[in-house]
């Protein structure tokens, strides 16, 4: 009993030690939030001049990704360079979408010719770029007609120099090719859901080894356009096949394509 009253006073002790100690704490407290609140204050008041900020130029060079330079050497004497190869082609089957097929003009720059340069000019400019077909345009990249190999091959300039009584070199692409009111083009939409056993037989039915893939685009000065967006070549078709033609007539190239798709 009488060590009572001796550990009541001690504790009430201990008691005031802690609200004493705890003291600092909250005047050290008080004085951060005095602190920040002048240093607001200052801010407040002070010139803008004086308020340095980060540039913003340094804040975005701070968000770029941080890239590495490529190491580089010199190149070795007697160095080559890579050609196409066309095995590199896609390698495609009749169920596969028509669109493996068809040469992109967005991706690949079609092959033209002026309308009034010779059929032999065509000729050669189909050998040098590796085509079967160009595109008949003017300045203003208007398309006015196609012309392929059995085109200027075939007896179409030798009909028109009986008939004008003129060499063969005086023949001219326009007098040949078939000009757009007759050609037949197939919508990009439609081309897009399209296998390309589909394609194979629309160029079949149609006697013809190219078809134009068109879409539409917005002209500021003609308004909704029309634009050949894309060609179908049977040769091209038939390379992707794993195909390779054994003659030049069309029929014998589509009985080989069919076969081979029925295979």
């Amino acid at each position: 009993m009488k060590n009572e009253p001796r550990a009541e006073r001690a504790a009430h002790a201990s008691s005031i030690a802690a609200e004493q100690s705890s003291v600092p704490d909250i005047e050290q407290g008080m004085g951060q939030r005095y602190h920040f609140l002048d240093d607001f204050l200052h801010l407040m008041f002070q010139p803008k001049s004086a308020i340095r900020v980060l540039p913003r130029t340094q804040e975005i060079r701070q968000r770029e990704p941080q890239y590495q330079p490529l190491r580089q050497s010199k190149l070795r004497p007697n160095a080559g360079y890579h050609l196409p190869d066309p095995t590199m082609s896609t390698p495609v089957g009749s169920e596969s979408p028509a669109i493996e097929v068809m040469t992109d003009l967005r991706r690949v720059a079609a092959v033209t010719v002026g309308r009034f340069a010779s059929v032999n000019e065509a000729n050669q400019t189909m050998i040098a770029r590796g085509v079967r077909a160009l595109f008949v345009v003017d300045d203003h990249y208007t398309l006015w007609g196609i012309i392929t190999a059995t085109d200027v091959l075939g007896g179409k300039p030798v009909q028109i120099t009986q008939q004008r009584g003129i060499r063969h070199d005086e023949v001219t692409v326009r007098d040949i090719m078939t000009p757009v009111d007759r050609l037949e083009v197939i919508d990009l939409s439609d081309v897009l859901r399209a296998r390309v056993g589909d394609v194979v037989l629309t160029l079949e039915r149609s006697g013809r080894q190219h078809a134009l893939v068109v879409d539409q685009s917005w002209d500021s000065a003609a308004g909704q356009r029309q634009m050949v967006r894309g060609i179908f070549s049977l040769t091209q078709i038939a390379r992707q096949l794993g195909i390779t033609p054994q003659g030049p007539e069309i029929g014998s190239s589509f009985a080989e394509i069919a076969a081979a798709i029925r295979s």
